[in-house]
């Protein structure tokens, strides 16, 4: 494992959405579920609040010298702040008072979370309606304004936390769909072009470069992650929805461990399910188990290598179950480690 990555001790996270609008109950969750220390805090999102509380307006928020309003179909680039693009601040500078309020002499990681580039460009709109992604031009400005913009949000997490190491997750659900060509454009009867897989590499090594020497990861609750381009990009972790891993990737998944990649592995459900999903800590983590097995790597290393989470946020879960399920991510974890094989 690389030095910067520093996940060793962490066994167990939240993915970063939590359900409902009340930031300090969601902070006072996502601090006290971790607190014996094998657990990292994260800055929640609480997309229930409207539009720029969700994962892309919250970003939107971050960007310098860019802007963004809401339209029916979406976020749209704008001349200026507005009404929308102050609204995201705003509940940000919320929930950053209630993750200080809830981290008073905590040290430690805590995790940051953003939309990435590509995912971002995916999903945002110049003035004529269409994707920010079949623009290269308004690709590059893209990245750009997000990376000034993490440098700076990055810096006052760490004021408002300084005993904190923050680590930065960009959240990339739609990476696959850039990658493979399949994002439809606004009338959807057609397709953007497929993003050379070089120039994806090359932009996310320079969005998570903001972190300096801190751990970074990213995100993906969609199939078919790729993992070896997020790995050469420079990703301490890849995030993502155990449920859909399939054979094919199991190669990747093997080679990622070996280069000392930290894996954090959705397996308990995002979303309320039945009471017995959360009642085997070690029968959430078997088939982690059996994969481990099947790749034929030492079951020793799976505390050093794993932390599990969530599937994907917990935004559509009922507080109670989010509480429960962060909680059974922690024993589960446990499991895991007291009994690997």
């Amino acid at each position: 494992m690389s030095e910067k990555s520093g996940f060793s001790a962490i066994a167990a996270t939240g993915i970063g959405s939590m359900p409902g609008g009340d930031a300090r109950e969601a902070a006072k969750t996502v601090t006290g579920s971790f607190a014996d220390g094998q657990g990292m805090p994260y800055l929640a999102e609480l997309p229930a609040r409207g539009p720029g509380a969700d994962m892309t307006g919250r970003t939107v928020g971050l960007l310098v010298e860019m802007y963004g309003h809401v339209e029916p179909s979406g976020w749209r680039i704008s001349d200026r702040p507005g009404r929308d693009t102050r609204r995201a601040r705003s509940w940000l500078g919320e929930d950053l008072d209630a993750l200080e309020e809830f981290t008073q002499g905590y040290e430690g990681l805590v995790k940051v979370q953003a939309v990435g580039p590509w995912t971002l460009a995916a999903s945002l709109e110049l003035r004529g309606g269409e994707a920010m992604l079949g623009d290269p031009g308004a690709c590059r400005d893209l990245a750009g304004s997000l990376a000034e913009g993490l440098r700076s949000h990055l810096a006052e997490v760490r004021r408002r936390v300084p005993g904190a190491e923050i680590v930065l997750q960009l959240d990339e659900p739609s990476l696959t769909a850039v990658l493979q060509g399949r994002v439809r454009s606004a009338s959807g009867y057609r397709t953007y072009r497929a993003v050379d897989r070089q120039l994806v590499e090359g932009t996310l090594r320079e969005v998570l470069a903001v972190n300096g020497d801190g751990p970074t990861a990213v995100h993906s609750c969609a199939p078919e992650v790729p993992f070896g381009l997020l790995r050469r990009a420079g990703a301490d972790a890849v995030s993502f929805d155990f449920s859909l891993l399939t054979e094919r990737e199991e190669e990747a998944i093997g080679e990622a461990v070996e280069a000392g990649t930290q894996l954090f592995l959705g397996v308990i459900p995002g979303l309320d399910a039945a009471s017995t999903a959360l009642s085997d800590p070690g029968g959430s983590v078997m088939e982690v188990r059996t994969l481990w097995s099947r790749l034929g790597l030492r079951p020793g290393t799976l505390a050093e290598s794993v932390v599990i989470t969530p599937s994907c946020g917990l935004a559509g879960a009922s507080p109670a179950y989010a509480r429960a399920a962060l909680a059974h991510c922690a024993r589960a974890a446990r499991s895991l480690a007291d009994n690997p094989e």
